[in-house]
């Protein structure tokens, strides 16, 4: 068996960097190399490039020696082979497949931080994570700040992934996404389906510009498109990305309905029909007074986040945990959870997978 039996389709170098900003503002900045991928996107460790015939992958938790050569193949025959002087080449798929881990479901409260809590990634953005468990590496949860209005240093890019929204919080932000028409602003309460491998851009955002951003698996490639002008010059909203449909809900148009908590409402961004039911995601508040008795809150599946946009209540859980606007929590599935003790503007984001029928 040869390397030729695995139909190689190119090869990168892997080199060890600590300092993964500096290293990459030097292969860009001074060599004129270009960002292919970069992830996770919350802290980034490694960041491939392309560039005078070479690929190379920068990965700030990679060892100083020996160096390796990794070979991507259709049809990898091998694992890892040794060079005579001690080189290793790794064989390894050219587009890998994505892994979900097993669900691993956790009681998880995430209070609001103060700026100690919030570390920069893609895009010079801040991110503040919400579950730093992941579920055992199932799911992750951003709340993302853009702290300076204006131009947003982003690039036409799209994600291996197997679900993502964008709930817009607080401020403004001008996006544009593939076949999908010309770009259009996202306001505080509204929110988008990103399906999986849609190119899409971040154009510019206001002032302080909030958004809470739900992926699933937790660890998963952005990968830039460099290719590709946004926006397209067909329109195709229904357009099948993976078996799922891109969706832009407006909250000033939105409608009210009865939730499942006696004495809420809530609006339905129309992500479970979008993705055939494999996630929801609704706003509630308060229909009227605060129910006299705590409302109770269940589920059967394998992933319920509440984020408190507005407001605060009282959660009962083994104990009670007075939650306020920027708080969260994920609740594991089975035991009923209590609800109580609203504020008259209490606004919850609920996100779940499955989708609530």
């Amino acid at each position: 068996m040869t390397v030729q039996d695995a139909q190689p389709v190119s090869a990168e170098v892997l080199l060890p960097c600590r300092d993964l900003d500096e290293t990459l503002a030097f292969f860009t900045g001074e060599l004129g190399f270009r960002i292919d991928t970069i992830f996770p996107a919350d802290d980034p460790a490694v960041a491939q490039l392309s560039g005078h015939g070479l690929n190379i992958r920068l990965d700030r938790n990679a060892d100083a020696e020996p160096g390796s050569l990794r070979i991507l193949c259709r049809e990898p025959v091998a694992n890892q082979l040794t060079a005579p002087n001690g080189t290793r080449v790794e064989l390894v798929p050219a587009d890998p497949p994505l892994v979900l881990p097993p669900v691993r479901q956790s009681f998880v409260v995430t209070e609001m931080a103060d700026e100690a809590a919030w570390g920069v990634g893609r895009a010079g953005m801040r991110y503040r994570d919400l579950i730093p468990d992941r579920q055992g590496g199932r799911v992750i949860a951003s709340h993302i700040r853009i702290p300076d209005g204006g131009p947003v240093p982003d690039y036409v890019h799209f994600h291996k992934i197997h679900f993502q929204m964008i709930f817009c919080y607080r401020g403004w932000v001008r996006v544009v996404y593939e076949d999908q028409g010309p770009p259009f602003v996202m306001q505080a309460g509204d929110c988008v389906l990103q399906p999986p491998e849609i190119r899409h851009r971040v154009l510019e955002s206001s002032a302080g510009l909030e958004v809470i951003e739900i992926g699933v698996p937790a660890e998963h490639m952005t990968c830039v498109d460099h290719e590709l002008m946004l926006p397209t010059a067909e329109l195709r909203p229904t357009r099948d990305f993976g078996g799922q449909r891109f969706v832009r809900h407006e909250a000033a148009s939105a409608t009210w309905h009865p939730w499942r908590l006696d004495g809420f409402e809530a609006r339905d961004t129309g992500i479970g029909t979008a993705t055939d039911g494999l996630a929801g995601a609704k706003v509630a508040r308060l229909a009227g007074l605060s129910p006299a008795e705590p409302a109770i809150y269940r589920h059967d599946g394998e992933f319920a986040f509440l984020f408190v946009l507005d407001g605060g209540m009282t959660l009962q859980a083994e104990a009670n945990h007075i939650l306020k606007a920027g708080d969260s929590v994920v609740l594991p599935a089975g035991p009923g959870y209590g609800i109580s003790g609203c504020t008259d503007d209490v606004e919850l984001l609920e996100v779940t997978l499955p989708a609530f029928r």
